[in-house]
């Protein structure tokens, strides 16, 4: 079985559990309404519903360019939808439960289907947020690391830090250009974007390029591949970042000088397909040359530390996309499979630096998982 076709199979298989609530809920808006034939024509919104999903998956799951008005009033609503049919999912189990226990105390153990209509009502309202606001509105995050041993020369240097692009149909090339020209008021050293610029496929590669191209740093723009990069043909990506004037660092490193002072930059290419090779990465870096890693994927951290890398620089998690306000660092869905979530970590002298990211993948939205555009500091450790 291909990757794509278990992705197919498990949104459908999603799709079809979630809308269950969803029959419930259209089923009890009928019934407030007094339409005739309620269930009937809860069967059928709840069809649609699901058809929606099938139709999205038999056009294909690379991300392919689509007329603006079919993405804006079709796709993201639909979206906004389908967000709030899992978002019902737990809250109606609860309420299935517990409105009968409640009622046994007074001899009504019904569970009368306006509840249902409530908690749908709930979770399109949070959704819409997710999905049309919180998603678009980026924070501008200022990040202090200490370095052991680095030279005075190199004091203050700065790094506009960007991840997880994700341009695509629902993550457009304008919201990137508004995320570069924050990174650039910035006034960075130098400017790195982290991988996965690319949802899926090749249909929005010259967008992407115009995005990075767009960068401004005083030492260059320095792009290393994610994953997602690779869910399709990843070399014309490439080739069109390096015409864009970007270094795509691959498994490589170069020496960054002020005056006789030296900073090693390094990259390592994607871990998901086995690209990897921090060895090779590091090969180039002089003896005792505080050095900067740009690493997708935050799960290679233990083993850059123990190569002696000062900083590494990740996204790849998105900070879980959707996470309990205020607390995403524990508990959002990136918890459940890495052990690095977002924000800074440290092991020994080494620093961990993991970008929430900025573009969407899967559902498109975000919920107490803010977007950022990143500025880091490197100051000498006391």
């Amino acid at each position: 079985m291909t990757r794509l076709s278990r992705i197919a199979k498990a949104l459908l298989g999603a799709t079809a559990i979630t809308h269950v609530g969803f029959f419930a809920a259209a089923y009890g808006a009928l019934t407030l309404a007094g339409a005739p034939f309620p269930i009937a024509g809860s069967a059928l919104v709840t069809l649609v519903g699901y058809a929606g999903m099938v139709a999205l998956v038999r056009s294909g799951l690379d991300d392919r360019k689509s007329p603006a008005w079919r993405v804006r009033f079709l796709r993201i609503p639909y979206f906004v939808h389908w967000c709030a049919c899992v978002f019902t999912l737990v809250p109606d189990l609860l309420y299935l439960v517990l409105r009968p226990l409640g009622g046994l105390a007074v001899g009504d153990v019904r569970v009368p289907p306006s509840g249902f209509l409530v908690v749908y009502v709930v979770g399109l309202v949070v959704c819409t947020y997710g999905v049309l606001v919180r998603r678009r509105v980026f924070q501008e995050i200022h990040i202090e690391v200490r370095v052991k041993d680095l030279p005075p020369a190199f004091e203050g240097f700065t790094i506009a830090h960007l991840s997880d692009l994700h341009i695509g149909a629902l993550t457009p090339e304008e919201w990137g250009h508004r995320w570069v020209r924050a990174a650039n008021a910035f006034g960075a050293d130098i400017a790195v974007v982290t991988g996965d610029l690319v949802t899926s496929g090749t249909a929005f590669h010259e967008d992407i390029a115009r995005v990075v191209s767009a960068l401004r740093a005083r030492d260059g723009v320095y792009v290393t591949m994610g994953n997602h990069d690779y869910f399709g043909e990843g070399e014309p990506l490439v080739s069109l970042l390096k015409a864009g004037g970007s270094r795509v660092l691959r498994n490589e490193g170069l020496v960054l000088t002020r005056g006789d002072a030296r900073l090693y930059l390094a990259a390592i290419d994607d871990t998901w397909t086995r690209r990897a090779d921090l060895d090779l990465a590091l090969a180039e870096r002089p003896a005792g040359v505080p050095c900067v890693l740009l690493a997708h994927d935050p799960e290679m951290f233990p083993k850059a530390a123990a190569r002696g890398v000062d900083v590494t620089l990740s996204g790849h998690t998105h900070g879980g996309q959707i996470a309990v306000p205020f607390l995403a660092r524990r508990f959002s869905l990136a918890t459940l499979a890495h052990t690095f979530n977002v924000g800074v970590y440290r092991e020994g002298d080494a620093t961990l630096y993991v970008h929430p990211g900025l573009g969407t993948t899967g559902p498109p939205i975000r919920l107490g998982a803010a977007p950022a555009v990143v500025r880091l500091t490197l100051r000498a450790a006391a």
